[in-house]
């Protein structure tokens, strides 16, 4: 029944990413079935409620009210600042039912930076919670908890979107200063999951437990799946690792969706002294995770596999790993790892079926396997640019392809492996082989007592230099670890090692989504 139900969907040819809920109750789907579940209150719902569908409809259509009532409407770009995933998840898709344009902000992006940001992308409105409207310059039109107050019996028809509609701005984590304003349309950021409806449903996507960023493209399209999909999600309005871990031992989720950021808080904890039975499957979207974080992982929950004695269920999860941004509007790529897994190295694994990739030189010519260059990518996934900033639009496409800020290399098998960032490479791969994340890759996979780890390299008097950061576990001794991190990084980076520091985790900066800021790192120690 779900199958079919599953492919029905996916043969409609006006389903996207504005009018999933709406398509999903036309369909025929059971108002008393799941909806979502936020971790606070919803109007006169008690936080963690399971909003029925119904039920979600009709707190939907209650914003959808509000906001007619205001003036919003078609086009209408609202700027959204708020922590509660509710303020956020249903602002979004009441805006969207009036054919509006909704812009998330991450709660914590600095004030100024958000001033500046809501600036450039000449909002009509700004809907910001309690805690963040006293934070701006900018006039704010309504917390997005009052726009529960509307009549529902007075909602507008629902704008009925062209493929080509825009629906949504998430912006990038912007790790060099103010975030980029990346926009999704109506079909781009819908169509990975319009392939993934075509395919068996993934093991353990039947109860979710959403650790993204609740603003980042990463949790729309977790919020349009389980839609389609008629699972249960609860939404968490807050990523750390702490809060993540109590959530699995209390909700029993199958599978948790989240950031390399919250893998790494986790892998710090002895996950065998907490319940974590009921988890089939973590799914790692952004950047890819490190190997010692995920093997913690997979050595806890449970999953199904198929023997002789046909399907039984054997101790260790899945853990889904790749690359995705929000730019790509989904992940490019995928790769699966089990205890019984040995493909680390940062491999990233091959693109979905719906996308194409390659490796670039730095003018755009595609090289062969083994050869380092920039990630190429193509899908109809990919956001057609950046809101109000064609010159970053077309800054990133090369000889056709999106640039996704990424260095890789593709073994010859089709594999992709992740060596840095470009900003972060400092070199390039036209100089030295000098990478940092590939460094941190390479540390962590050989020294256990370290819990995590931050690579920055700098120019120094027309020379580079490297600085290690090491997060060690509780119990780590008091000991140089210089030559051991020097064996750790390989020969180039081992040559220009400058200091090795211990430090703690509030000693690192990162940015909304919890990516190190190595920019920031890199001039304080230039």
């Amino acid at each position: 029944m779900k199958a079919g139900w599953r492919a029905r969907l996916a043969a409609d040819p006006a389903i996207g990413t504005g009018n999933v809920l709406a398509t999903v109750i036309a369909q025929g789907a059971d108002l008393n079935g799941p909806g979502l579940t936020f971790d606070t209150a919803v109007d006169n719902f008690a936080a963690e409620h399971p909003l029925t569908l119904g039920e979600l409809d009709e707190r939907v259509q209650a914003r959808t009210a509000w906001l007619h009532e205001h003036g919003i409407g078609r086009r209408d770009v609202v700027a959204i600042w708020a922590t509660e995933a509710q303020d956020i998840v249903l602002s979004f898709l009441a805006l969207t039912r009036i054919g509006a344009i909704p812009a998330l902000l991450n709660g914590k992006m600095a004030p100024a930076i958000a001033d500046e940001y809501i600036r450039r992308l000449r909002v009509t409105a700004v809907l910001a919670d309690a805690n963040h409207k006293e934070l701006l310059e900018t006039d704010v039109l309504a917390e997005p908890r009052e726009l529960g107050a509307g009549d529902p019996a007075k909602a507008p028809d629902h704008y009925r979107h062209h493929r080509d509609d825009p629906v949504v701005i998430t912006h990038t984590s912007g790790t060099t200063g103010v975030p980029k304003a990346v926009l999704h349309t109506h079909t781009t950021l819908y169509a990975a999951l319009k392939h993934l409806l075509t395919m068996p449903q993934a093991q353990g996507t039947d109860r979710i437990l959403n650790a993204l960023p609740i603003p980042h493209t990463a949790t729309i399209l977790m919020v349009n799946q389980v839609l389609g999909n008629r699972a249960e999600m609860l939404l968490l309005s807050s990523q750390d690792a702490d809060v993540v871990l109590r959530q699995i031992e209390r909700w029993k989720p199958h599978a948790v969706y989240g950031f390399a950021v919250t893998w790494a808080g986790l892998a710090r904890s002895d996950l065998s002294k907490h319940e974590l039975d009921s988890v089939r499957m973590w799914f790692n979207t952004g950047d890819c995770a490190h190997e010692p974080h995920i093997r913690k992982l997979v050595a806890v929950g449970s999953r199904e596999t198929v023997t002789r004695d046909g399907r039984v269920t054997v101790p260790g999860s899945h853990f889904i790993d790749g690359l995705g941004s929000s730019e790509m509007g989904h992940n490019g790529f995928h790769i699966t790892h089990t205890i019984e897994s040995e493909h680390y190295g940062r491999c990233i694994g091959k693109p979905y079926e719906f996308a194409e990739a390659t490796v670039l030189s730095s003018t755009g010519e595609e090289l062969p396997a083994g050869k380092a260059g920039i990630l190429g990518f193509r899908s109809p996934t990919v956001s057609p640019g950046y809101w109000n900033d064609s010159v970053n639009t077309y800054r990133f496409r090369l000889n056709g392809w999106f640039v996704t800020g990424d260095l890789v290399y593709r073994d010859e098998t089709g594999h992709y492996f992740h060596l840095d960032r470009i900003p972060d490479a400092v070199a390039g791969f036209d100089g030295p082989q000098l990478y940092t994340s590939f460094s941190e890759e390479r540390i962590l996979a050989a020294m256990p007592d370290v819990a995590d780890c931050t690579v920055v390299i700098v120019a120094e008097g027309g020379q580079y230099a490297a600085d290690v950061l090491l997060e060690l576990t509780p119990d780590a001794p008091e000991v140089d670890r210089t030559e051991a991190v020097k064996a750790a990084v390989g020969a180039e980076v081992a040559a220009i090692l400058r200091r090795v520091t211990v430090v703690g985790a509030d000693d690192v900066p990162v940015t909304v989504t919890g990516k190190v800021r190595k920019v920031a790192l890199r001039e304080a120690r230039s």
